[in-house]
């Protein structure tokens, strides 16, 4: 799983400098492929500890009993993040604690998927299921994930996956 640190620190870039880029660069953002940005967070110049690339969601839907409701909802982000020598790992941040129990529907062009929760995080159970969703999301075009929160509010979060393959080959690039 990805570390709690880089998330956070992607959270606060993200937040600062928007989801494109934009006058305000990181330290630690080394690249925009389009709807996505790639970081880097270094354990030396010359090797990363992590990279990961994030994205905002284009379009958010809430509602509770079937109507739309206004809330107020953290950073909302999508990660892949990888280490030296392993494979790419998917999280999400809903931006609200996930009901107790419950999964995250992902639909990748109409095909689902399943994310599991704990607290405001969601991952997939398994490496292989990591790594089926990840091929799946550089072959999309438009990734929807919907959830429920604890207090029983549906959302439900459209990612563009418009720059995803190339932010994917050069994060993992400069983490091998």
């Amino acid at each position: 799983m990805t570390s709690l640190f880089g998330r956070s620190l992607a959270v606060a870039v993200i937040t600062l400098a928007g989801a494109a880029a934009s006058a305000q660069e990181s330290t630690n953002r080394v690249a925009t492929m389009t709807d996505w940005n790639v970081f880097v967070e270094e354990q030396t110049a010359e090797k990363p500890k992590e990279c990961w690339g994030v994205s905002k969601p284009k379009e958010t839907v809430n509602t509770r009993d079937g109507q739309p409701v206004a809330v107020r909802r953290g950073d909302i982000l999508l990660f892949v993040t990888f280490r030296p020598g392993k494979p790419g790992e998917i999280s999400f941040a809903g931006g609200y604690p996930f009901a107790a129990g419950s999964t995250v529907d992902v639909s990748i062009d109409g095909t689902p998927y399943q994310l599991f929760t704990d607290g405001e995080w969601a991952w997939p159970g398994s490496a292989a299921d990591d790594a089926k969703l990840l091929e799946a999301m550089k072959a999309g075009t438009t990734a929807i994930l919907s959830a429920r929160s604890g207090k029983g509010t549906e959302t439900k979060d459209t990612f563009s996956l418009r720059g995803f393959t190339a932010a994917m080959q050069d994060a993992e690039k400069r983490c091998q």
